[in-house]
C-alpha cells in the first residue's frame, strides 16, 4: 500500500519539478521542425520552405474536411494519400496568419493519413501538400467559415 502511494508522489513529484523548470528538458529524438515554415505570414513562402513550389495538383490526395464548418475554431480536417512511397504530409489553411498548420512524417510502412482540428478566422482552401519519392504533389478543397474562430 505505502510502495503505491512513494511511487505517485515520486512521479507526479517529478513532473511538477519539470515543469516548474527544476530539472533540464530530456533530449528527445525528434526531427527538425522547418522553423521558416510555420513562422512564414505568406502562403508562398511556407510552400517554399517545404521545398515545395512546383508541386503538382493531383487526385491521389484525398482532403476529408466539412463543406461549410459553422465554428471556425475546431474545423477536422483529414489527409489521405494514395501515392505510393509517400514520405510527409503537410497542411496548409491558406487565408490563416501563419498558413502552416501541421507537417507528418510518414513512416515507410505506415499508411500514409493525417488528422487535425484547425483553426480558420475565414473562408479558406485548405492544402495538402504530399512528398513522395522527392517530389511534391497538392491537393485542396475550399472550406466555408461561418462563424471564425481566430478572432
Amino acid at each position: 500500500m505505502h510502495e503505491q502511494r512513494r511511487r505517485f508522489l515520486l512521479i507526479t513529484g517529478a513532473g511538477a519539478a519539470a515543469l516548474s523548470g527544476l530539472l533540464p528538458p530530456f533530449n528527445a529524438d525528434a526531427a527538425t521542425w522547418n522553423k521558416a515554415g510555420f513562422e512564414s505570414k505568406a502562403l508562398n513562402d511556407a510552400i517554399k520552405s517545404l521545398g515545395a513550389a512546383n508541386a503538382t495538383e493531383t487526385r491521389d490526395i484525398s482532403i476529408t474536411a466539412p463543406d461549410i464548418a459553422e465554428n471556425g475554431a475546431v474545423v477536422p480536417v483529414a489527409i489521405q494519400s494514395k501515392i505510393p512511397n509517400t514520405q510527409s504530409i503537410s497542411i496548409l489553411a491558406e487565408k490563416n496568419p501563419f498558413p502552416l498548420a501541421a507537417t507528418f512524417d510518414i513512416a515507410d510502412s505506415a499508411e500514409p493519413y493525417a488528422s487535425v482540428r484547425l483553426k480558420l478566422g475565414e473562408t479558406t482552401h485548405v492544402r495538402a501538400i504530399v512528398k513522395a519519392e522527392g517530389k511534391f504533389y497538392t491537393a485542396s478543397k475550399e472550406v466555408k467559415v461561418t462563424v471564425g474562430g481566430c478572432g
